[in-house]
Formats: structure tokens, sequence, C-alpha cells
């Protein structure tokens, strides 16, 4: 059986983050398709760094320098498409799916980048109503393909088990219990009631949150550490690079991996990739 091995990570700028080291781990990682967030270039510096046996699709964001989501392949999209929510909703750079061939069967993949937010600020209406989209577009995305994923950075830790600190963010942005009740809807049951972390109700979407599935009930394994202070020494990071699987998928998962860096200054991002291999 075929595996697919599926990367993601936030480079906080492909260009930088090539600088700094990101070529010699893609380089010695053997990975089939990269999805890529914050990439903050066009796509002809991507197609440059990661060389020419990789297909690249790419959407940038409405304000240059900012945001951006890419994936890239060894093999061609068969189709992408970066539409989410009302036309009137700007989700330039934050949303890009693609279904890919593989061996004969079809698996969609998306790159997401979801706003950092900022609570009780426009900055956060904006987050929501980015949060509001993903939870529509969820069923429709399944009912195109139960083989499909969800990957990249969303900006929210779940859990307390995926912040280190959590009590004292729980008023802030990335770990508000309106936005964790989003992802309670995203993971819990299908079509069952769902209480959120806000006190609110809802139906599950039956979406499968692989880091968790895999790492058990565990503190972390973290994905994001500032780099202010010793936060990385002392793994006082967040858990918010995800990859989210339909139930089908996630029945192919066969290794799940957070790749941190051995040491602070062997860094080239402030994430650390995310990799999955799936039987397909």
């Amino acid at each position: 059986m075929p595996r697919l091995r599926l990367a993601t990570i936030n480079t906080n700028g492909i260009r930088a983050a090539y600088r700094k080291g990101m070529g010699e781990w893609l380089d010695g990682r053997d990975v089939d398709i990269l999805a890529i967030q914050e990439v903050r270039a066009s796509t002809d510096d991507i197609t440059e760094l990661l060389g020419p046996e990789w297909n690249v699709v790419h959407d940038e964001a409405s304000a240059k320098g900012r945001a951006g989501v890419a994936l890239a392949s060894r093999r061609k999209a068969e189709i992408h498409r970066v539409e989410l929510g009302a036309k009137t909703f700007d989700s330039a750079g934050r949303w890009l799916e693609a279904d890919y061939d593989v061996d004969g069967t079809i698996v969609t993949v998306v790159s997401t980048y979801v706003h950092s937010g900022e609570a009780d600020t426009p900055k956060q209406d904006e987050k929501w109503k980015f949060l509001d989209a993903m939870s529509r577009r969820l069923p429709a995305l399944e009912r195109h393909n139960e083989l499909a994923v969800v990957v990249g950075d969303l900006n929210v830790g779940h859990t307390p088990l995926d912040i280190k600190n959590w009590k004292g963010n729980v008023k802030r942005a990335g770990f508000l219990p309106r936005e964790r009740a989003y992802f309670d809807r995203f993971f819990g049951p299908r079509g069952k009631k769902v209480e959120g972390a806000d006190g609110s109700t809802g139906r599950g979407l039956g979406w499968v949150d692989i880091g968790r599935q895999q790492a058990g009930d565990v503190e972390g394994p973290y994905t994001w550490w500032s780099w202010r202070g010793a936060a990385f020494d002392n793994d006082t990071g967040w858990r918010i690079d995800y990859q989210m699987a339909t139930p089908a998928l996630a029945a192919r998962v066969k290794h799940y991996s957070v790749d941190r860096a051995e040491s602070y200054d062997k860094r080239w991002s402030d994430h650390t990739p995310v990799v999955v291999d799936y039987d397909i």
C-alpha cells in the first residue's frame, strides 16, 4: 500500500526559514506533500527555494508580505480551490484546498492559516468569521471526498493539554473558551450534541485530531514556542499546528511526528513541522 507523507509548517517567512536551515530539513525528510503557512513570498520565490521537482500551488494574502498559504508536491494537484465563506469575506492567503491523485486514490489536502486574533478587537472578529466559515466548509469538504485532511496553523489550543501555562491564557486569543468550543464541535462525534468549553451547544462534525489521537492524553507535544526568553528550552509551548482528518483518512494513519529542533539555535521557525504518514 503506498505511503503518503504529509508535512505542515508555518515558516514565519519561507525565505528567512531557508536561510536558517529549512532546506536541509526538507532534503532529509522524504516528504510527499508539504503544506506551508505564513509564506510571505511569491510563487516564484517558493519554486526557486524548493527546486524544480516540486509542483507548487499558492494563495497569497491580500496584503503584500503577510500570511500566504501554499501546497507543494511531487505530483501536480488535480484541481485546487481557494474560496472560503461568502464573497464579501477576505480569506485570501489563509485557505487553500487541492486534490491529489495518489496512485489512483484522490486525497484532498487543505493548507490553512487561521487568524491569530486579539480578544475584544476587530482582529478577533475576523477570527470568528473564519472559524464560522470553517465550520460550514468541513462537512462539505467531507462530502466532496471522504479522504480529506485540513492541516496548518489553526492558532487555537483546544484543551489544557495543548498549552503549557493554560491557566494564564484563558482570556487571551488562542485559548478563549469560545474559540475552543469550535474545536469541541470539529472533533465531537458526528451529529451528536456537544457542549463547548464556553457552555454553548452544537453538533459534532466528527473530524479527528490526529495529534491528540496519536499522542494520547499527555501535555503537548507542542508545536510553537516564543522566540523570547527560555520558552523553547523549558518546553513552554502551545500545540496549535494540526492535522485534522476525516474518520476515513484518520483510520489510515501509520505514524505521527513533531519535528522539534534539537536546540534553540537549530530552529528555523518559531513553529515546528508536524509530519504524518498515511497508507493510501
